[in-house]
């Protein structure tokens, strides 16, 4: 009796973690999540396995992935990978990005004027030599989705907002 009942409570924890996971994100991006999850899981069986993760690797041009790899991805869901449990992977994931706030207090620092604006030019200089430097990859990676207008001047707002929901670009 009493493992009944333990076991019952691990299913209620279970449940409350796993509902709570919906609401992390809008319907419109469990929506793709979806989807991304129906191109993952290649035999429709409901559940990401390894040989789901190699045939879209093979999809995607990679056909040799290493074992250790896949089973490394695969390890991260502590089980059978779901449609919950992958949703709740890229929640942790997400999880630790910096709220719009935060990173817009962060741009004010460089818009002393409160224009809204970031001379594109100078804040390269500053991400390639302050604090975690960049290389000069990762600040295109960054300017290659970053609005930028004619002057060269960086959208702070406009890319907050991205970082923090996603391009839009991509939506259409």
């Amino acid at each position: 009796m009493a493992s009944k009942k333990a076991s019952n409570k691990r299913q209620r924890g279970a449940q409350k973690s796993c509902s709570n996971v919906f609401s992390m994100f809008e319907q419109s991006q469990i929506q793709e999540f979806k989807e991304a999850f129906g191109c993952i899981d290649q035999d429709r069986d409901g559940v990401i396995k390894k040989q789901d993760l190699k045939e879209t690797y093979g999809q995607l041009g990679k056909l040799n992935v290493n074992d250790e790899e896949l089973d490394g991805m695969l390890s991260e869901g502590k089980g059978p990978i779901n449609f919950t449990v992958f949703l709740s992977l890229f929640g942790e994931k997400l999880n630790g990005t910096d709220p719009e706030e935060t990173i817009l207090a962060a741009f004010k620092l460089f818009d002393p004027n409160g224009t809204g604006f970031v001379n594109k030019d100078e804040f390269r200089r500053l991400l390639m030599n302050q604090a975690d430097k960049f290389s000069a990859e990762e600040v295109d990676q960054a300017y290659a989705v970053a609005p930028i207008d004619p002057a060269g001047n960086i959208d702070y707002k406009s890319l907050c907002y991205i970082i923090t929901h996603g391009d839009e670009k991509e939506e259409s």
